[in-house]
């Protein structure tokens, strides 16, 4: 998510991009005029489909995560301590 959508080949990928940013971006006003753009370009089914897209590949992680399929190394590096502050390693016997 760099907002560089000049070589896009996606049909509305530019205005679809805009949404994706402005929803991780956390900008209220963004995000408003952002879904006005999709809705004017694609239509109100299609940003319902897109933020349900979106909301679905932002759960996979957490869903994985929760069922206990083993962390990367690298994100069990980074996340050591926290894990010991929360006690969650001891979830791993239960």
């Amino acid at each position: 998510m760099n907002g560089n959508m000049a070589d896009n080949l996606l049909p509305n990928g530019v205005i679809l991009n805009e949404f994706l940013e402005a929803i991780f971006a956390r900008d209220s006003s963004r995000l408003k005029y952002a879904q006005n753009g999709l809705i004017a370009a694609m239509g109100e089914q299609a940003l319902v489909d897109a933020a349900a897209t979106i909301a679905a590949f932002n759960a996979y992680p957490r869903m994985a995560d929760s069922t206990g399929i083993p962390l990367e190394s690298g994100k069990e590096e980074i996340t050591q301590e926290l894990r010991a502050e929360l006690r969650l390693d001891r979830l791993q016997h239960i």
